[in-house]
């Protein structure tokens, strides 16, 4: 009986041993090698107010994963990709990405908006995981560390842009301009935008603000707008209240143009919003889906076919982005085997070397900061859909 007792109590031992060296050997799952396939990861919003970016990217990159995969991978090794939702909020972003981390994720596709994106990027940055996001444009997410880079224009690019578009094309005379000071994505393209317009001589007349707290009401921003003559209004903020903006300038008699950024791109898939009301509104972009490129037919013909909709340019971005980490890693002579720090490292050191031509520009590349250099397009909202200008 004493016997039976001490190996049963020798089994017991040797069973918590063996359980003790496998929790040790899990750790941290996004630091050991990866197995016979590339992971990676996405981030984005697929529910809450920013719910068409999330999705849009969320898809695109799915379109890109499974043409790579379909045409044998990236040097004959296949991708795995994960999505997962953080309703657009920081803290919900950085449990997405240690939800990927211990997944496996070995690089990523995201964040899609820009305040959970710097969160994630510092985290990112201390983990050495490289991440690609497909839209989050503040040149917050790239200082946050150097393993960030972007697809998108910086905030600086498209305030810039947006001011030298007006000019250069006398859209107006009077520009009022509208935005959200509680936001990094909107107050960074309000400063270059008033910048440039005063370098250019562009007529800024009005400049008002409103906050995540006082999103609902523009009356008081667009009387100013009015009494200040405006016949364009510039509206560096997101698709949700730029419909707002358009429902109660329509609701007081207030016609002048809209101009927009790719905050904008979404506008005509607000619930219960009549596009009509954004008819003639312009935005930067660099993706139009009327183009008349093949790789564009193709990618808008699949993403209609599969989802439904007409692709937008987030969908195109993180398309895009999915193919740049194709394109380094390949030239990188990276396999699923590294670590993720050492995929990272490879990739770091490679992007600045890469030029891409994908559907949101023709040799795109970066600089040492992250930051990409292509050329913008502009599009009008004619008949209910995005054409280029």
């Amino acid at each position: 009986m004493k016997r039976s007792r001490k190996l049963i109590a020798l089994c017991v031992v040797l069973a918590m041993v063996v359980m003790l060296f496998a929790a040790c050997g899990s750790g941290n799952s996004g630091s050991k090698s990866g197995g016979d396939t590339f992971k990676i990861g996405g981030i984005g919003p697929t529910t809450g107010a920013a719910a068409i970016y999330g999705n849009a990217a969320k898809n695109g990159a799915q379109i890109a994963v499974d043409e790579i995969n379909a045409a044998g991978g990236i040097n004959g090794v296949q991708i795995e990709y994960q999505f997962e939702d953080d309703v657009h909020d920081p803290e919900k972003s950085v449990s997405a990405y240690n939800t990927l981390r211990d997944w496996g994720m070995q690089m990523m596709v995201g964040t899609v908006t820009t305040a959970p994106c710097v969160a994630v990027a510092t985290q990112a940055n201390a983990d050495r995981l490289f991440m690609i996001t497909p839209s989050a444009s503040s040149t917050d997410v790239i200082n946050a560390g150097d393993t960030c880079y972007q697809v998108c224009f910086t905030d600086p690019n498209q305030g810039k842009v947006s001011a030298d578009y007006i000019k250069e094309h006398n859209l107006a005379q009077n520009v009022a301009v509208i935005y959200d000071s509680s936001d990094i994505y909107s107050s960074g393209l309000q400063q270059s935008f008033e910048a440039e317009a005063a370098a250019i001589g562009l007529n800024v007349v009005s400049s008002t603000a409103f906050t995540s707290d006082t999103n609902t009401d523009f009356s008081t921003q667009l009387q100013k707008a009015k009494d200040s003559n405006a016949d364009l209004v510039f509206l560096p903020f997101y698709y949700t209240e730029a419909s707002k903006v358009l429902q109660q300038a329509n609701s007081m008699g207030y016609a002048p143009k809209f101009f927009g950024c790719d905050g904008l791109d979404g506008i005509l898939g607000v619930e219960g919003f009549d596009t009509a009301l954004a008819e003639g509104a312009m935005l930067l972009t660099p993706f139009a889906a009327d183009a008349q490129d093949a790789a564009t037919q193709s990618f808008v013909k699949q993403y209609q076919d599969k989802f439904g909709e007409l692709p937008n340019q987030f969908a195109a971005d993180a398309y895009d982005a999915v193919y740049i980490l194709k394109a380094a890693i390949e030239k990188a002579g990276i396999t699923p085997d590294m670590t993720p720090q050492d995929i990272c490292e490879k990739i770091i050191e490679t992007m600045a070397t890469l030029s891409v031509d994908g559907l949101t520009g023709s040799g795109m590349t970066w600089d040492a900061n992250g930051a990409v250099a292509k050329e913008p397009k502009a599009v009008a909202i004619q008949n209910g859909a995005y054409v280029a200008m």
